[in-house]
C-alpha cells in the first residue's frame, strides 16, 4: 500500500492547493450567503462526494479519457457552467424570498436537493477529473500493486481536507449572512450577491478552457 511518506506530502500538497479559493469555495460561499449555514454545509458534503466521484473515475481509468478528448472536456465543462448559472438566476430571483424565511423563523436550509445540487456541480468539474487524472499517478506505488485502491485512498485524503476547508469557508459566510439579515435592505443584497456569485462562476467555467 502507500508509504506514509506518500500519503504525507500528498496531504500537504492537497492541503495548499484547498487552501487557497476555488470554484468550489466560491459556490459555498454563495450558498451560505443565499440559504445559510445549514444549506452551506449540505453543499459542502454534496460537492465533495461529487468530487469523489470524479476520483473513482480516474482510479478507474476514465479521467485520462477526459484529458484527451477536447470534445469531452467542452461538453462536461459547458453542462456544469449552465447548471451554475441556472442555480445562481434562480437564487437571484428568490431573493426576495429570504426576508420571509427570517420573519417565518426558518432561517436555514439543506435537505436532499440542496445536497443534490452540490453534488451534481462537483461531479460536473471536467477540470477536477484532469487534475486528479495527472496527479493521483505521481504518488501510487506501482510495485506495491492495488493501483487504484492506493488512488481512492489518496483521493479519501483528499475529500477530507476539502470538507474541513470548505466548511470553514460556509461557516464564516454564514455568520456574515447574520448581520445582513438584520435589515431587509441587506438581506435582499445578500440574497442576490449568492445568485451573481455563482452566475459569475458558472460564466468562468465557461469561458476558462484548455491550452490544447
Amino acid at each position: 500500500m502507500i508509504s506514509v511518506d506518500r500519503l504525507l506530502a500528498f496531504a500537504a500538497m492537497s492541503f495548499l492547493l484547498i487552501l487557497v479559493p476555488g470554484p468550489s469555495v466560491l459556490f459555498v460561499v454563495g450558498r451560505a450567503l443565499a440559504q445559510g449555514r445549514l444549506a452551506a454545509l449540505t453543499t459542502v458534503l454534496g460537492n465533495t462526494l461529487g468530487g469523489y466521484v470524479l476520483i473513482v473515475a480516474v482510479a478507474f481509468g476514465v479521467g485520462p479519457v477526459v484529458e484527451r478528448s477536447v470534445l469531452v472536456f467542452t461538453v462536461l465543462k459547458l453542462a456544469g457552467a449552465a447548471y451554475l448559472v441556472y442555480l445562481g438566476v434562480k437564487a437571484w430571483r428568490e431573493r426576495g424570498a429570504l426576508r420571509a424565511s427570517f420573519a417565518g423563523g426558518s432561517v436555514e436550509r439543506g435537505g436532499l436537493r440542496t445536497f443534490g445540487e452540490g453534488f451534481v456541480v462537483g461531479v460536473s468539474n471536467p477540470k477536477t477529473l484532469v487534475f486528479f487524472a495527472a496527479v493521483l499517478p505521481q504518488f501510487v506505488d506501482r510495485a506495491q500493486g492495488h493501483v487504484a485502491v492506493q488512488m481512492l485512498l489518496l483521493g479519501l485524503v483528499f475529500s477530507v481536507i476539502a470538507v474541513v476547508s470548505d466548511s470553514v469557508w460556509g461557516l464564516a459566510a454564514a455568520t456574515a449572512r447574520n448581520w445582513f439579515a438584520r435589515s431587509p435592505r441587506r438581506l435582499s443584497l445578500v440574497g442576490g450577491a449568492g445568485g451573481l456569485t455563482m452566475i459569475g462562476l458558472g460564466v468562468t467555467v465557461a469561458v476558462t478552457g484548455r491550452k490544447d
